[in-house]
């Protein structure tokens, strides 16, 4: 720690202040810091097996459904993980640095996913979201980001339905995802009963998303051609 002592005379008393005065700007420079920083993890390890081929790749309006989801979480983070299976890289740019990791456990479902971004992230917190959500509403995110410092998840519901694949997860949820994946539990409505947990209301989510289109995900052709159907109509209606 820098301690600032007392000095006799007047120029190494002005030094001493200026060094003080430095330290506390680099200190509150790097609160800032922490408190902006926000990892965004993108879950792409799925087989797409209703599909048939890779969702991540799927192009509605010109983009991938991957570079639809980089594109909005760009907005809000400071580092994008994208979960893959194997590590595998899947095509994406951003302004905001990109790194992508393997499932832990392959093919063992989203809360291995959740577990594996989370051990990548350098942001004590994460926003959680599939790879196949074209229209999720940066406003909802923000507000979610915004309320969740004293939760461990901020998680929309609608009703009964939560959406855990759009959501705010923090690290401190490591330590009981791990004993839950040891004991083969895969759901993540397990650990939501072992954390403290932020339920985001119909209402709030309504300020953000009255369509709930974030929450609108693609599991097959049909879902892919309503998204493609969407989007034109977003674009016309001036919406991205």
């Amino acid at each position: 720690m820098y301690i600032c002592h007392y000095s006799n005379t007047e120029g190494e008393l002005r030094q001493a202040i200026e060094a003080c005065r430095v330290l506390s700007s680099m200190l509150a420079y790097l609160c800032i810091l922490r408190v902006l920083s926000m990892t965004s993890i993108i879950l792409a390890g799925g087989k797409s097996s209703r599909l048939g081929r890779s969702k991540a790749l799927q192009v509605i309006e010109g983009k991938s459904l991957i570079q639809r989801v980089v594109d909005r979480l760009s907005i809000l983070s400071t580092e994008i993980i994208i979960v893959t299976a194997r590590g595998e890289a899947i095509p994406c740019s951003s302004p905001v640095r990109i790194k992508t990791v393997a499932d832990i456990y392959p093919e063992k479902g989203p809360l291995v996913g959740i577990y594996s971004g989370l051990i990548a992230s350098s942001s004590s917190r994460a926003i959680v979201v599939g790879c196949d959500t074209p229209f999720l509403s940066v406003g909802l995110l923000k507000y979610m980001i915004q309320i969740s410092s004293t939760f461990d998840v901020v998680v929309p519901r609608i009703k009964d339905k939560l959406e855990p694949l759009c959501a705010v997860y923090s690290k401190s949820c490591l330590v009981l995802i791990q004993e839950l994946l040891e004991q083969n539990e895969l759901r993540i409505a397990e650990l939501f009963s072992m954390v403290k947990v932020k339920y985001v209301e119909e209402d709030e989510i309504n300020s953000f998303d009255p369509r709930h289109l974030s929450f609108f995900n693609i599991n097959n052709q049909a879902d892919l051609e309503k998204a493609r159907k969407l989007a034109v109509e977003r674009t016309i209606e001036g919406m991205v």
